[in-house]
């Protein structure tokens, strides 16, 4: 590891700039007497020494400043006070390194100056000790600082910062969203279970009820009305069809029914307490109405679109599983199109089994009237539709809900193409027929170029003639170059074919005069041997 030269200490007060004069190794950090001398400022100030210390102007000045490095990004003024206070290098033959707490702002300011080398606090225990002495004694550190400046800029500036946290929003805010679907959960869950108690314990004195009225509400409701069912008569057919919506029928139903109930009787105290559950079940069934519509509401202003195509309970619990719409809006398709399913995608991949198609989207209508061949395509198909209607509503400054109306009648179309074979509609005939739609319903509030949509300009009808002879050109430059290269290829092969040709005739040539002075040799052994032949029959 590389020798510390700087330490950059980003505090409440400003930024500072301290030069490193004596440095312990790794394995020394850990002995005791180094330990010991970091907590002693006589010893430490031996270790480091002062360049520069830059308050801050004010405390706006402190807050815009730490909002950027809290984000990565090299402020300004933090970038001046390193070009005056660090050596000026190339970073060719040596680099300075620098030590910083945040490893982003690290990668930042290497990118800006080319001889600097950062080490943050995360990759180097040396860097993290120094700097833990110097946020020890900073106090007596830093010039100029009295008893307590620095702890109670250190409050100040966290509660603005903290503040301007909680307040911050892109466009709007969806974190009301968040809690009423959670709510909304919960409410769901509770009521649930306190019908079921309630139709339980009811239920012993009017069974009856249970097949007549088959919603929590309702039932809870009518069991306030009705009480000890010998109580009911024909007179109070009104007051339980009031109930029920004037619907005359189930009143006469439930009236008849008690007067021939197989239920038992009841005690008034137990009924007091069931009727003090029911009251519960009730008022709860009638908060989770008033809050699925303020949600239906809240929906329609944050994201329309996404409300359109999917409806509100799912559209909201995909933002509450996102954190936000703007974290939803920078997911890809494929990771929307599995949220909710983490663990099945992990498990998957651990047992090397099929991944899960789809999360949260499963409770959409489309997924569910989808064939089993096709769940996986229109699941696809539909993340890829909410991708671009999240982006659409996040980043819109008036979000409109004809994108999302145009890209549900594509998903109702491609379901008939699946099942039927009826070719969709294009997106780019989808893309028109909204932007269509939001020009006929434009009243004034939004900014639009109408006559750059109606007459583009000569300049951009220009440019794409250009372009149009630019590729015109190309394509005519790459055929001249095809031509040429076949030509050059064509003449390469006709010298190839004539080299072969004399060669094989050249072979040719030199095997006939082989042969014939094989046989002249074969000749005159021939003409020796009779010879020989000839005076061996004239000795004998």
């Amino acid at each position: 590891m590389a020798n510390v030269d700087y330490l950059l200490f980003e505090s409440a007060v400003g930024f500072s700039v301290f030069e490193v004069v004596h440095q312990a190794d790794t394995v020394g950090l850990e002995l005791p007497e180094v330990k010991e001398a970091m907590k002693s400022l006589d010893k430490f100030g031996k270790m480091i020494q002062l360049r520069s210390f830059n308050p801050w102007t004010s405390a706006a000045h402190g807050l815009e400043a730490i909002n950027l490095v809290s984000e990565g990004i090299m402020p300004e003024y933090l970038k001046q006070t390193l070009e005056l206070n660090l050596p000026q290098t190339s970073g060719k033959k040596s680099k300075i390194v620098l030590g910083v707490v945040d490893k982003r702002l690290a990668g930042e300011i290497s990118s800006t100056f080319p001889g600097v080398q950062c080490e943050a606090a995360d990759t180097s225990e040396v860097v993290a000790a120094l700097l833990r002495g110097i946020r020890l004694h900073a106090s007596k550190l830093l010039k100029g600082l009295q008893e307590g400046d620095i702890n109670r800029a250190q409050l100040g500036l966290g509660h603005a910062y903290s503040r301007a946290k909680v307040k911050f929003s892109v466009h709007k805010n969806d974190n009301h969203i968040i809690q009423g679907i959670a709510t909304l959960d919960a409410l769901d869950k509770g009521i649930n279970q306190g019908a079921m108690r309630v139709r339980e314990w009811y239920g012993w004195h009017f069974p009856e009820l249970i097949r007549i009225v088959s919603d929590n509400g309702l039932y809870a409701k009518l069991v306030l009305a009705i009480g000890n069912k010998t109580t009911l008569n024909d007179e109070s057919v009104d007051d339980i069809a009031n109930i029920l919506n004037q619907d005359q029928d189930k009143a006469e139903a439930i009236v008849q029914a008690a007067k021939v109930s197989m239920g038992q009787d009841i005690s008034e105290s137990d009924l007091t307490m069931v009727k003090d559950l029911a009251s519960n079940v009730s008022k709860m069934a009638d908060y989770r109405r008033i809050l699925a519509e303020s949600l239906d509401k809240k929906m329609g202003d944050v994201a329309p679109n996404l409300q359109v195509i999917l409806g509100t309970p799912v559209a909201a619990r995909l933002i509450s599983h996102a954190g936000s719409l703007t974290n939803l809006a920078k997911y890809p398709a494929s990771t929307l199109q599995i949220l909710g399913a983490e663990k099945a995608l992990f498990r998957a991949l651990k047992t090397k089994g099929a991944t899960p198609k789809y999360g949260l989207l499963y409770q959409s209508t489309f997924i569910g009237r989808a064939g089993p061949k096709v769940k996986g395509r229109i699941s696809r198909y539909l993340a890829n539709k909410c991708s671009i209607a999240s982006r659409i509503d996040n980043f819109s400054e008036h979000p409109t809900k004809r994108f999302g109306e145009v890209m549900r009648e594509q998903l109702e179309q491609r379901l008939e193409w699946y099942a039927k074979g009826v070719k969709p509609m294009k997106n780019a005939e989808a893309m028109d027929k909204a932007v269509k739609a939001i020009l006929e319903d434009d009243d004034g509030d939004l900014d639009i170029d109408n006559e750059q949509i109606a007459h583009p300009s000569s300049a951009s009808a220009k440019e794409k003639k250009d372009k149009k002879d630019k590729k015109d050109k190309k394509r005519k430059s790459v055929a001249a170059e095809d031509v040429e290269m076949t030509e050059v290829k064509s003449e390469k092969k006709e010298k190839k074919d004539k080299k072969d040709k004399k060669d094989k005739k050249d072979k040719k040539r030199k095997s006939i005069a082989a042969e014939d002075v094989e046989m002249v040799d074969a000749g005159a052994d021939g003409e020796h041997k009779k010879k020989k032949k000839r005076k061996s029959v004239a000795a004998e």
